[in-house]
């Protein structure tokens, strides 16, 4: 849960202060498994998206200094999360990863990389 402003005419009513629940869901691909069949562990996966999230929930990201003058659309939060979450399984993790937000169930965007 997040609250922000989009302020740029192209998002119209949404240019004013509102809030934004997500559910995040994070995917993890690789070209083979580990030595353990696996391809990452889950554990590290799950703390690696806990800590991304925190520092956001229930904060006005319009308040944080890493959004300062950034438009925090979904598809930008996604990005955003994508890298708090590859810096965090770097050393154990080399494939690609896909952070998806869903604001509903007709509203959702991905960053993969």
């Amino acid at each position: 849960m997040i609250a922000h402003s989009l302020p740029h005419p192209a998002f119209g009513p949404a240019q004013q202060l509102h809030g934004a629940t997500y559910v995040t869901d994070v995917t993890f691909y690789s070209e083979q498994l580990r030595e353990e069949q696996i391809v990452i562990d889950i554990a590290l996966a799950h703390d690696a998206l806990r800590e991304a999230l925190q520092p956001l929930n229930y904060q006005n990201l319009d308040e944080l200094p890493q959004f300062k003058g950034k438009l925090t659309t979904t598809e930008y939060l996604a990005a955003y999360i994508h890298g708090q979450i590859k810096a965090a399984v770097a050393d154990q993790f080399d494939g690609r990863i896909k952070v998806t937000l869903g604001e509903s169930h007709e509203a959702w965007a991905s960053y993969e990389a």
